[in-house]
Parts: C-alpha cells; structure tokens; sequence
C-alpha cells in the first residue's frame, strides 16, 4: 500500500486536501494559534532529538547526515512511528513543520523515512 504524505509548512493556510494535518515539530512554532492550525495530532515525539536539531542548524551541507541520524532516532522510537502509522491508516496525511527551508526538514526526512519503511 502507498502512504499518501504530504508535507507542509504550518504557516501555510490549510486546504481541503490536506486531509489529517499532524505537526511534526517539538515545539510550538512562533506565531502560530492552535485554531488556525486545524490539526489532527501534534505529535511532538516523533520530532528529531534537542540535540540533533541543535547539530543540523538547517545547515544544507549536513543535510544527508541529519537524515541517518534521524532515521537512526526513529528507529529507536517505535511508539510514536507506531502512532503516525495508525494516523496513515485512516487516509492522506499532512506532515506540518515550521522551518523556513522546505527542501531540508524533519517532515521531509520523516516522509521519505516512512515511505522506505513502507
């Protein structure tokens, strides 16, 4: 079966087709309110550890290991997989993030970390 993913800034106005919208990011991002957001779960443990948020600093170049050091963490942290899956299980989901870089970012690297676990 193919995940229906999408990824997504939370500053972005959501859309119909967005479908479950789960935020991704340990924290709260600036600015945003709960009500605007329109969100299905905040699932806060799925985000990559203080630490390994604090190493990559959005920094493009260190994007390939952020990715198996995140994979590596999720991994290890089957509980909240575990919990996204089931999300996944009832139709399209909407990873929602609040970094500025939408090529380089924990709902694009948890994307494709679930599409190759399938």
């Amino acid at each position: 079966m193919k995940l229906d993913i999408k990824v997504k800034r939370i500053y972005e106005p959501p859309s119909p087709g967005d479908g479950q919208r789960v935020l991704i990011d340990r924290v709260w991002p600036r600015g945003g309110g709960n009500q605007a957001a329109a969100l299905t779960l905040w699932l806060k443990n799925i985000a990559p550890s203080a630490e390994l948020r604090k190493w990559f600093g959005h920094e493009p170049t260190r994007w390939m290991e952020f990715q198996q050091r995140y994979r590596g963490e999720l991994d290890r942290n089957s509980d909240a997989v575990g919990q996204l899956r089931a999300v996944l299980d009832n139709g399209r989901v909407t990873l929602l993030y609040a970094a500025q870089d939408e090529l380089h970012n924990n709902a694009v690297a948890l994307a494709d970390y679930l599409s190759l676990k399938g």
